[in-house]
C-alpha cells in the first residue's frame, strides 16, 4: 500500500461531510465558519462525485459563510462569527443551524462554542461543531455531526421505546447513493415492526431526531464510519448499538435481519415471515432473467473498488448472490490496524465459501498491479488462462483500469461522475435486484 500519498481521493475534508450532512438534515442549515471557497470546493467536487447531487436549500454555493481573511487571523474572527450568524437566523428559513469550523479558526485557536452557547441561550436553535479539514476525510465530518447532535440536540430519555431504532452509517453524498441505500434499510427494518429515525431521508423530521434518545437500538450499517457517534450515544444516552456491514441483496439482507432481530429479542417467527416473504419476491422477479442469464453466459470474473462500506458489500453480493467471481477487492479508505482487520474478518467467511481477497490501496493506479500478483497477464502463448469475461465495480476513476482489461464496467462508489441518481439504492433485497439489473444492462448495453 501506498503510505505516503493519497492519489485521486475518493472523499471531501472533514468540514466537506459535515457541510454535506448537515444539509441532508431536514430543515437544518450549516454556518460555516472558514476561509472563503471551501463552500464552492465542496460544491463542485460534490456535482462530479456525487451523481450530480449538489446544491439544496443553503447547501453548496449557497452555504452560509463567515469567509475570513487576514483580519479575522490577526485579530480573532469571534465577531465575524457573530455577525453572520446573527445574519443567517434572520434571513434564512431553518429549524436548526449548525456552526462549522474550517481549518484556519482552528488552527488560529478559534472558540465557537462560546459564540454558539450565546445564541442558544437566547433560545436559538442552534448547535456546533469542530470539523477542520485537516481532522479526517468526508466520513469523519459526517460522524463529528453526529455526535454534536447526540451531545446537544437530541432529547436524553431514560424511557427507552423497545420496538424504536435509530439508523446511520451511510454519509449522505459521500455515498451517491445514499437516499436509496437508507430507504432499502429502513424498509427492512419497518418490516420487522420497527419505528425507525434514521436522520436524512424524506420520512425523517427534526423532531423524530430530537426524540432519539429514546430509542432501544443504534443500528449503524458501517464497520467503520458512525461509529464514534454510536459510542457517544451509548454513554450519553444509554443506547447501545449494532455495528453490521451494508446489506446488499438476500443473503447478506437476512444475516442483517437476523442480527436485529436478535439484539431486539424479536420472535424467530416474525423474522423469518419477513425474509420469506422478501426472499420470495426477490426470486420471483429474478426468475424471468435465469434463461438469458445462462444462453448469454452471463458470469464475470470481477474487481471491486470501494470505501469502506463498499467493498466488502459489493463482494459479498457478487460472490454470494450474483454467482460472480470477485478475484480481487480493493478499499480505498486510509483506515487503521483495527479497522482493517475488521473488514478482514468480514469477508473471511462468505456465504459462498467464495474466498475473498482483500488489499488496502489508497493509490487508485495500483490496483492493476495487485490483480497481476493474482492473475498474472498473458505471455503471448496460444492458450492461457486470461482475465476474461471481466467486470469493475467501483468509481468512474476505474473507467479507465476497465478499458485497461476490456472489461465492463458500473460506478457505483464515490466519486460517480457519469450518471445521475435521485433516490436509486442498492440496498435491501430490492436493492440486489436494482444492483443486478444496472450490472446486466451495463453489460448488453452496447448489443
Amino acid at each position: 500500500m501506498s503510505e505516503h500519498f493519497i492519489e485521486r481521493s475518493r472523499y471531501l475534508c472533514a468540514l466537506g461531510g459535515a457541510a454535506a450532512t448537515v444539509t441532508a438534515i431536514p430543515k437544518a442549515i450549516p454556518i460555516l465558519h472558514s476561509a472563503s471557497g471551501c463552500a464552492g470546493n465542496f460544491a463542485w467536487t460534490q456535482n462530479g462525485g456525487s451523481g450530480l447531487q449538489v446544491g439544496g436549500y443553503c447547501g453548496a454555493l449557497t452555504t452560509p459563510s463567515s469567509n475570513i481573511q487576514e483580519h479575522e487571523v490577526v485579530f480573532g474572527g469571534d465577531d465575524r462569527l457573530r455577525e453572520q450568524v446573527a445574519s443567517t437566523l434572520k434571513v434564512m428559513a431553518g429549524e436548526l443551524f449548525v456552526v462549522l469550523t474550517g481549518c484556519v479558526p482552528e488552527i488560529i485557536g478559534e472558540d465557537i462554542k462560546s459564540v454558539v452557547a450565546e445564541f442558544s441561550s437566547q433560545g436559538a436553535p442552534i448547535i456546533g461543531a469542530e470539523t477542520g479539514g485537516f481532522r479526517g476525510n468526508s466520513y469523519w465530518g459526517y460522524d463529528l455531526v453526529l455526535q454534536a447532535l447526540f451531545r446537544d440536540f437530541v432529547a436524553t430519555s431514560t424511557d427507552k421505546e423497545r420496538l424504536k431504532v435509530n439508523l446511520w452509517g451511510i454519509a449522505p453524498y459521500g455515498d451517491p447513493f445514499w437516499r436509496g441505500n437508507l430507504e432499502g434499510v429502513r424498509h427492512l427494518l419497518e418490516q420487522l415492526g420497527l419505528e425507525v429515525n434514521s436522520f436524512f431521508t424524506t420520512k425523517d423530521t427534526l423532531d423524530s431526531i430530537r426524540q432519539g434518545g429514546s430509542a432501544a437500538l443504534n443500528i449503524v450499517v458501517s464497520e467503520v464510519y458512525g461509529l464514534g457517534a454510536a459510542l457517544l450515544a451509548e454513554e450519553r444516552h444509554g443506547i447501545p448499538f449494532l455495528s453490521t456491514p451494508l446489506p446488499i441483496g438476500p443473503t447478506a439482507s437476512e444475516i442483517f435481519l437476523r442480527s436485529v432481530g436478535t439484539k431486539l429479542g424479536l420472535s424467530a417467527e416474525r423474522v423469518d415471515e419477513v425474509i420469506a416473504r422478501e426472499k420470495g419476491d426477490y426470486f420471483r422477479l429474478l426468475e424471468p432473467l435465469t434463461d438469458c442469464w445462462n444462453d448469454l453466459d452471463l458470469q464475470r470474473y470481477a474487481v471491486v473498488v470501494g470505501d469502506a462500506n463498499y467493498a466488502g458489500a459489493l463482494t459479498r453480493f457478487l460472490a454470494d448472490d450474483l454467482g460472480w467471481l470477485p478475484e480481487l477487492t480493493v478499499c480505498t479508505d486510509p483506515l487503521g490496524e483495527e479497522e482493517r482487520q475488521r473488514l478482514t474478518d468480514g469477508l473471511a467467511t462468505l456465504a459462498s465459501g467464495y474466498r475473498a481477497n482483500l488489499v488496502f490501496e489508497t493509490d487508485a493506479s495500483q490496483v492493476i498491479h495487485h490483480l497481476r500478483k493474482k492473475w498474472p497477464a498473458g505471455n503471448g502463448a496460444t492458450y492461457q488462462n486470461t482475465f476474461a469475461p471481466a467486470f469493475v465495480v467501483g468509481s468512474s476513476l476505474e473507467r479507465e483500469l476497465a478499458q485497461t482489461l476490456g472489461a465492463g464496467h458500473l460506478s457505483v462508489t464515490f466519486p460517480v461522475a457519469n450518471r445521475a441518481i435521485i433516490d436509486r439504492g442498492y440496498t435491501g433485497f430490492r436493492g440486489g435486484l436494482r444492483l443486478t439489473e444496472d450490472l446486466i444492462s451495463s453489460i448488453v448495453g452496447g448489443r
